[in-house]
């Protein structure tokens, strides 16, 4: 049987849609899924706890995924299947997503399950390499995912966002915690024409914090005036693909699926 840990937004529900056969969803307490009823919250106090729980149930496949909050750690919480964890838990407390979630997939499959990314059980996910929209990248948008490919990798070496906002060769804008959504609210004049660019993170693990756009992402980029959409290809996935092209021709902006470094 298979167990989504779910955060936030609608990678879980999409997840969910697509899955085959009975599964179960569970969710932190701090952070639950907001577009699927969980069937278990737990704690991060009570991680050990959630092991046992899921085996009991059948569950041998776990899918992170979603955006979730990292919650803080309450030694008075904690259960006694949970202790044997601590030193792991608090590492990853102290590392970056990307060592924090190495630790948890390490963590979970120490414990005997499978862990799968949600591109694994939905591969739609993941569109291929091309330019879908009726408009095209121009010579300044490759430049602009030119200087997206060394932005991604100064993010991945301080363990920072996974997108950027391009003009040429000007950085306007980098992801912060808030996410891509809110760098793209957050834009000004200075930006109009100018590329989104998302990536996942040069050697992170893919099977958890997969970046992800999607219609959100597409109003966004029209309302800040940007030229159109570049994404890595086989490093974001894209949620309603149908209604953000539709859209984004709608608006006459590009999205770009892209190979790394061409």
């Amino acid at each position: 049987m298979l167990a989504l840990i779910a955060g936030r937004g609608a990678l879980p529900a999409a997840v969910a849609e697509a899955a085959s056969g009975s599964f179960l969803v569970c969710g932190l307490e701090q952070c639950p899924p907001d577009h699927l009823k969980a069937d278990h919250l737990f704690r991060l106090e009570r991680l050990g706890g959630l092991l046992v729980w899921l085996k009991a149930r059948g569950v041998t496949q776990v899918c992170l995924c979603g955006a979730v909050t990292r919650p803080d750690l309450s030694p008075t919480r904690l259960d006694f299947r949970t202790l044997p964890l601590v030193p792991r838990i608090l590492r990853a407390l102290r590392h970056g997503d990307d060592g924090a979630l190495r630790i948890v997939i390490n963590i979970l499959e120490g414990a005997g399950f499978t862990v799968l990314a949600a591109h694994e059980l939905v591969p739609d996910l993941l569109p291929d390499a091309g330019v879908p929209t009726v408009s095209q990248p121009g010579d300044a948008a490759v430049q602009a995912a030119s200087v997206g490919d060394g932005v991604s990798d100064d993010q991945a070496r301080r363990d920072l966002g996974q997108a950027s906002v391009v003009q040429a060769s000007q950085i306007i804008a980098r992801e912060g915690q808030d996410g891509t959504d809110a760098m793209l609210r957050g834009l000004g004049p200075e930006a109009h024409g100018g590329v989104l660019y998302k990536a996942s993170k040069p050697g992170q693990d893919r099977r958890a914090d997969l970046p992800v756009i999607g219609i959100g992402t597409a109003e966004g980029a029209i309302a800040a005036g940007l030229a159109g959409i570049v994404i890595e290809a086989g490093g974001v996935m894209v949620l309603d693909r149908v209604r953000v092209i539709e859209r984004l021709n709608a608006a006459g902006l590009f999205l770009w699926v892209r190979e790394r470094g061409t």
